[in-house]
């Protein structure tokens, strides 16, 4: 297969390496609009690089993995599905929900697979909590945690274009919310916080929020984020039942500590990202769209998977702005 990269940034060149080992993989062909940075990348890790995006849909792909910066998305998920190439793109759709429904119904009647980027679905500790909810051993569930920690904060200048708190880093914990309890979400209630750096505030976001989710059988759902968790990165989900419960993430590299007397400090090293803590499930989620680019599997996580899990963001920020409790309803078009 000759696969496509639009986007050579950190993710973009940690997906071209895990392409590029692939069996099936024949070429990686990279494309930026900082034709330079492409250039590098490529002489890294081995690949080919194009001088322009346009040269890129011109190189006869059989697939194109997108991971270019968020406002560039709408634009390469059509170009591609209208030029028959199936499309891999990183979260979200778009920078904003009118964005996301434009994309959706532009897609509406291709039969061009779009798979996009929620890695946690394919991560080890996920898909046994998964199974563990459907197969009841864990009884009905009464509370369900979700914690996203970065260690530290992203670049000030990411942070008027990310969307805010809720839609660049709580997605994933409402998408994997979604996924492991098979249920919808029906009310939420968020606020947020600023203690760290100013450029948070300036740019009309926070930088650490807390969220209470209902879903639709009543369980009660707690979701914290932070950009500031300096003990370093830590992605856990606690899913507790009647009878059993079970936590995604609590590893020996989880930056947790007991404060109980003769309790041995866990062996380390922590994760200090996303990227390490997920490295495994980048590769599987990567390799599963290999076979949905051939066809011979659909899409495990569509469009319309990622507008269910930005309908939550929406109404999460839309709850921290106006300080009350929101349906989703509210916020569905």
């Amino acid at each position: 297969m000759k696969l496509g990269l639009a986007g050579t940034g950190r993710i973009g060149a940690s997906h071209a390496e895990t392409l590029k080992g692939f069996d099936e993989v024949g070429e990686v062909v990279v494309a930026d609009v900082d034709a330079e940075r492409a250039r590098a990348t490529a002489a890294k890790l081995g690949v080919t690089a194009v001088e322009s995006i346009d040269a890129l849909f011109g190189a006869g792909l059989d697939g194109l993995v997108v991971t270019a910066a968020t406002d560039a998305h709408p634009a390469l998920i059509t170009r591609a599905v209208d030029a028959g190439i199936p499309v891999f793109c990183e979260k979200p759709v778009a920078v904003d929900l009118t964005g996301t429904l434009a994309v959706i119904e532009h897609l509406t009647g291709s039969d061009v697979p779009v798979q996009i980027g929620f890695q946690r679905r394919f991560d080890a500790g996920y898909t046994a909590a998964r199974a563990a909810v459907a197969s009841g051993e864990l009884g009905w569930l009464h509370t369900v945690r979700a914690t996203t920690l970065d260690a530290g904060p992203p670049p000030a200048e990411y942070v008027p274009r990310s969307g805010g708190l809720f839609r660049d880093c709580g997605v994933h914990d409402f998408d994997i919310i979604r996924w492991v309890t098979g249920r919808e979400v029906t009310e939420v209630y968020a606020r947020g916080g600023n203690r760290g750096e100013r450029f948070f505030v300036d740019a009309g976001d926070v930088d650490t929020g807390a969220a209470t989710l209902t879903l639709d059988d009543g369980t009660l759902v707690t979701v914290s984020l932070s950009r500031y968790n300096g003990a370093g990165h830590d992605v856990r989900l606690e899913v507790l039942g009647s009878l059993a419960n079970i936590v995604v993430g609590l590893d020996d590299r989880v930056p947790l500590r007991s404060a109980e007397p003769g309790v041995p400090a866990l062996p380390g090293p922590v994760y200090p990202g996303f990227m390490e803590r997920f490295r495994p499930a980048y590769t599987s989620e990567l390799k599963t769209f290999l076979d949905v680019a051939a066809r011979r599997a659909e899409s495990p996580c569509g469009v319309l998977d990622a507008l269910e899990a930005f309908y939550l963001a929406e109404a999460c920020e839309l709850s921290r702005r106006e300080r009350r409790p929101v349906a989703v309803a509210e916020v569905r078009r």
